[in-house]
């Protein structure tokens, strides 16, 4: 019997679709899923949306928890650091996004109704949730999210052992995949696929994660202090 059809290397043909560094980074974006699920189930069973604002803290500290969990599977975060160009670049595109959110607002920019996070009590800010929230935007998520999406989705695409894809060599196409993806995981898709973009090039020409993280970061902290100064609640 002939065998040309047997594969070539049979070891990869029997790899799993989601190694351990993967799971590294899907589980704790699918903790950050499920609790934005139940809140949305919770609203629309008639709980009121104030009582569920401290979920917010919950859903973070999972997340952080879970990032702490699987520290060591985060190989690139700990061998790699950005250089000061790097750092100044990631900083600079980080302010840029921001400024593209706030701009890209259009009707057919938009995707539904978002409620957004009012953290408002009785007419009054309660500043402990809006140091959760922006401290959560700007500290955890930006890891979570380039973990995810950055440096597993995008590099698996091309290669279900995406760990030994250099950034740099990630086809256009899985880029454009990725970003959409990240796009629709927000109400303001069209914003979403630019930053997505956006932080893909930074990880992509400087090969280092932390510049993606670092963009991401600025991005959502300046974006939570111009929430809060504006009272624009819509956009969290």
């Amino acid at each position: 019997m002939s065998d040309q059809h047997q594969p070539s290397n049979p070891a990869a043909a029997a790899a799993p679709l989601f190694n351990r560094a993967a799971w590294a980074r899907i589980l704790p974006f699918l903790a950050y899923l499920f609790f934005i699920v139940v809140v949305d189930g919770l609203t629309r069973l008639g709980v009121d949306a104030q009582s569920l604002r401290w979920l917010y803290a919950l859903k973070v500290g999972v997340v952080l928890l879970m990032l702490v969990i699987f520290w060591r599977h985060y190989t690139e975060l700990h061998s790699t650091r950005p250089t000061p160009i790097g750092i100044a670049i990631a900083l600079a595109a980080g302010v840029a996004v921001f400024y593209l959110w706030i701009g890209l607002n259009a009707g057919w920019m938009v995707v539904g109704s978002p409620a957004g996070f009012d953290p408002r009590t009785a007419g009054q800010i309660d500043w402990a949730l809006v140091v959760v929230r922006i401290g959560g935007a700007a500290l955890v998520v930006p890891v979570m999210e380039e973990l995810f999406w950055r440096s597993f989705l995008m590099r698996w695409i091309d290669d279900i052992d995406f760990e030994r894809i250099d950034p740099r060599k990630v086809k256009a196409l899985s880029v454009a995949i990725a970003a959409v993806l990240f796009g629709f995981e927000h109400n303001q898709w069209l914003a979403g696929i630019v930053a997505g973009l956006a932080y893909s090039v930074l990880y992509m020409r400087q090969r280092n994660l932390w510049s993606a993280i670092l963009a991401h970061a600025v991005t959502n902290g300046v974006l939570g202090v111009w929430i809060v100064r504006c009272a624009m609640w819509t956009y969290w």
